[in-house]
């Protein structure tokens, strides 16, 4: 990915032209970062533009009136929990600042990408991997990379609510199961295999979920809870199949992420939530796990390494190819 200005030449070490800002795939800084191989980063606010800042004030007001309809009411206390500035990009500080009491979760800025296992892992430590750059003017509607409104705004509010909260812990201590499995089976077909159920199973209810509420639905998938269009959509569009959750579903369905969902999910309530998410972690010791269906998402190398590097420790050389 190349920036989308010119870094300034001038003998010394390259800095980013301050102008450009903190875009998504637009942010120089992020790319030095990355290229620095620096995973965790710290949050630059001088950076952000009067464009960031724009287009974080454009998302969070017109957001507003459909969270308040369509959203689960967990959602709606934990944004008022948190105290987000609807007028500019949020500190990373002060959300924790709000956030940790409430449940020791904490946001953290990352450079881009976070492997499998590392991003199950922070999820187990109660740390969520925070993307800081801002989507463009022109895409506010959808973006197939993840930004700083989809985090904070999208996913954060859920972390206020302890029972969510626990929930997501206990998913993320999953892949130190998937890693122990991994280890005793030495075979990239059974780590791939876990590795895209524990990602389908994500997809389906952390970020596309809906749950009963009263009388109807409400989202609590981040996905949803961050998108102006697909979140009335996944509620009161007739194209959208809503079923009560199946574990043995969710891990065979694959999804492509560049247009509304087609099939959502529901579960009773975030207990029914975390007793799945046991159950999960039940099949993957069974085996349940080994050899869910092909299909999309696509397990890069990236995310296997990730595995094998936490299984080393345990089995010495590396997984093989059966």
């Amino acid at each position: 990915m190349k920036p989308a200005i010119h870094l300034q030449s001038t003998g010394e070490p390259e800095v980013p032209v301050r102008a450009a800002g903190l875009t998504t795939c637009q942010a120089p800084w992020i790319e030095q970062a990355r290229a620095r191989g620096e995973l965790y980063i710290e949050q630059p606010y001088e950076l952000y533009s009067e464009e960031n800042h724009r287009a974080w004030r454009s998302l969070f007001q017109r957001m507003g009136p459909r969270w308040e309809r369509y959203a689960n009411s967990h959602f709606l206390a934990g944004v008022r929990a948190l105290c987000l500035n609807p007028e500019q990009v949020p500190r990373l500080n002060d959300v924790n600042r709000f956030l940790s009491p409430l449940t020791g979760f904490r946001a953290r800025a990352v450079s881009g990408y976070v492997p499998a296992f590392v991003f199950f892992d922070c999820l187990r430590n109660r740390e969520f991997p925070t993307t800081i750059t801002v989507r463009p003017p022109a895409q506010l509607d959808y973006l197939p990379e993840p930004d700083i409104f989809h985090d904070i705004a999208g996913h954060v509010p859920m972390h206020t609510d302890p029972q969510f909260a626990a929930t997501l812990a206990r998913f993320g201590a999953g892949a130190h199961t998937a890693a122990e499995r991994a280890g005793n089976a030495r075979d990239v077909h059974r780590l791939t295999s876990i590795i895209r159920a524990m990602a389908r199973f994500f997809w389906f209810t952390i970020e596309f979920g809906l749950m009963r509420e009263g009388d109807g639905l409400r989202a609590y998938g981040s996905g949803l809870l961050s998108s102006f269009g697909e979140l009335e959509h996944a509620l009161v569009s007739p194209a959208v199949q809503r079923y009560p959750i199946q574990i043995e579903w969710a891990i065979n369905q694959s999804f492509a992420i560049d247009r509304y969902q087609p099939l959502l999910f529901i579960v009773d309530s975030f207990d029914h939530l975390f007793r799945l998410v046991g159950e999960l972690e039940a099949w993957m010791r069974q085996g349940k796990l080994d050899h869910v269906a092909p299909g999309e998402p696509a397990i890069g190398e990236a995310d296997l390494d990730s595995f094998v590097r936490k299984t080393e420790v345990h089995a010495g050389p590396a997984l093989t190819n059966p």
